[in-house]
């Protein structure tokens, strides 16, 4: 078996950020890389998925046999990873690209990572204007922990699930949980759709990891305040620092860090 041309294009996985903590000291602490990668086939785009960055290759070579979109691995001639672009280039030995029936129905599962939607979504982030007279007090946020610990929930019963919680002040009024945590969002946003509701006196909370993809949805939904139990990555950092988001992580009982948007936070 002939093995492809690969480029050796790792990432660093981690950075290193400043965080601060409830003493309000700053905290070095380290977030997970997260990258845009669009792949090519003959100079065809199939999707784009997002990646800590550590094995493109490997990871590209993986989505396509997963997806079935190549026969073996001996039909590929090349995979060249450029990051300038965020792109990965894949030749075949045929050049005829992936055949259209592998593709016209292809479903991006409710696991991370798989963003086929994030280009059209990075193209509006500009146009977003979060409300800068909002303000979150530490005990409003402490009670919002509270009453999302003390919630019932699937996860409680059976896990394997996300939670997203859409709050006023430490009042839950949506508590939405689905088996991806894209998808529990989307049900609050649409919810907020169908009841009228704005975003600029709420605060979102989720159960998942502060990535691009949650911090572009929440600041479309006008949301000034996203807070998480989990961590977050590097993109999610960079775009909640873009928008002016205020957003904490690793939050749970009288314990987070605050990572961005620390003007709106009262101590």
């Amino acid at each position: 078996m002939a093995r492809p041309r690969l480029s050796d294009a790792r990432r660093p996985l981690t950075f290193t950020i400043d965080a601060v903590n409830e003493h309000g000291e700053a905290v070095p602490t380290r977030i997970a890389g997260e990258h845009p990668l669009t792949i090519y086939v003959d100079r065809q785009e199939l999707v784009t998925l997002m990646t800590l960055g550590g094995a493109p290759e490997a990871l590209t070579l993986g989505y396509l046999r997963n997806q079935r979109l190549v026969n073996g691995v001996d039909d590929i001639a090349a995979i060249q990873v450029d990051w300038e672009v965020n792109a990965v280039a894949v030749t075949t030995h045929a050049g005829t690209g992936v055949e259209p029936r592998r593709v016209e129905k292809r479903t991006v599962t409710t696991g991370c990572g798989q963003g086929t939607v994030f280009g059209d979504l990075m193209a509006d982030i500009d146009a977003i204007r979060l409300p800068a007279e909002r303000r979150l007090e530490q005990a409003t946020l402490y009670g919002l922990l509270d009453a999302v610990r003390h919630h019932e929930s699937i996860y409680k019963q059976a896990g394997a699930v996300h939670g997203c919680a859409l709050a006023r002040g430490a009042e839950i009024l949506m508590f939405v949980e689905d088996v991806g945590r894209d998808n529990a969002v989307d049900a609050i946003a649409g919810q907020m759709w169908l009841d009228g509701l704005g975003g600029e006196d709420k605060i979102f909370y989720t159960t998942g990891r502060l990535t691009s993809e949650m911090v572009i949805k929440t600041a479309q939904m006008g949301i000034p305040f996203l807070v998480s139990r989990s961590g977050l990555t590097q993109m999610g950092f960079e775009l909640a620092t873009r928008v002016g988001m205020t957003m904490i992580g690793r939050a749970q009982g009288k314990h987070y860090l605050l990572f961005t948007g620390r003007e709106r936070f009262e101590r």
